[in-house]
């Protein structure tokens, strides 16, 4: 009977308890594609990672990121995560890993403490933004049981943003208006059928700007369609957001980063630090990054 082993780490905080939950499996030799989801679907956290060997012996691995019920081809956290278990587990881990991902290579530059211990790691999304369909504003509004003016149009109207996952992005009037949604279900299976290229996960960030700090922001983002009704912390659709608003930012060589909070009105408070650097003529493109916490060991027998 084989086994594998696995941890999870806490993602995007650096106390237990709190951030995103990610498991990791940092040798998945021999689980097929249908293993791989049957045991995220058990573990039921946001995403589990699954480390195999590179198809290139150039890069430090192939890895695959799945959700309670999809494959996804980047997020943020499973990377972060990853390249935190991973850096902790060698016995002399280089600067940076070179991850091949569904969405392209992703970097991932990993962090030390002042003790020189590695507690964390920033990602380099694999792609530059890209920014697609228009959302109505009254389909976002239900999807989060708001009502449509607590939905802001002043910067952006909703949209769809990727820098390698896609994510419906929409920023609230205000902190109350985040505190107050709520996913509906229904609301958001109609928006799937009226949106089916973006592969049936409608996946929702809201956004609000926190009082008169500068970039300073808090978020929320709602997947249940792809099994995660609310995601503690998310790194590719808060580099997404990042890119978004670096790119609406005056001037054309810019270089910004954003302080996000995520996860406080599930008890699960994270910090994610998220840059965007666009150039004139260039595209814009996005780094997430955040510390981690260890939590549990084991084995799988199966």
């Amino acid at each position: 009977m084989p086994s594998y082993e696995y941890m999870t780490v806490g993602v995007f905080t650096d106390r237990q308890f709190s951030g995103n939950p990610l498991a990791v499996f940092p040798d998945a030799r021999g689980l097929s594609t249908e293993r791989m989801q049957a045991i995220a679907a058990e573990f039921n956290l946001s995403e589990t990672t699954f480390v195999l060997p590179p198809d290139d012996p150039q890069h430090h691995a192939r890895v695959r990121i799945f959700t309670p019920r999809m494959e996804l081809g980047f997020a943020g956290h499973p990377n972060v995560g990853t390249g935190f278990v991973l850096g902790r587990r060698a016995q002399n881990p280089p600067e940076h890993f070179t991850f091949e991902e569904g969405a392209g290579l992703v970097r991932v530059h990993l962090l030390r403490g002042a003790d020189g211990v590695i507690n964390g790691a920033r990602v380099s999304a694999p792609r530059s933004l890209s920014i697609g369909d228009d959302i109505p504003v009254e389909l976002v509004a239900a999807c989060a049981s708001l009502p449509p003016h607590d939905i802001a149009t002043g910067a952006h109207t909703p949209l769809v943003a990727s820098v390698g996952t896609e994510f419906v992005i929409a920023e609230v009037t205000n902190a109350d208006a985040l505190v107050r949604a709520t996913p509906d279900l229904a609301a958001f299976r109609d928006a799937a059928r009226r949106f089916p290229h973006l592969g049936g996960r409608f996946a929702l960030h809201l956004y609000t700007w926190l009082g008169d700090e500068e970039r300073k922001i808090r978020a929320r983002m709602f997947a249940p369609l792809g099994g995660v009704v609310e995601d503690p912390a998310t790194g590719s659709a808060n580099a997404a957001l990042a890119a978004l608003l670096t790119s609406l930012a005056p001037g054309s060589d810019v270089d910004l980063l954003y302080d996000i909070e995520q996860g406080i009105d599930m008890g699960r408070p994270s910090r994610i630090i998220a840059g965007a650097r666009k150039e004139a003529d260039g595209p814009v493109v996005a780094t997430v990054s955040g510390e981690c916490v260890p939590m549990m060991r084991g084995t799988l027998d199966l």
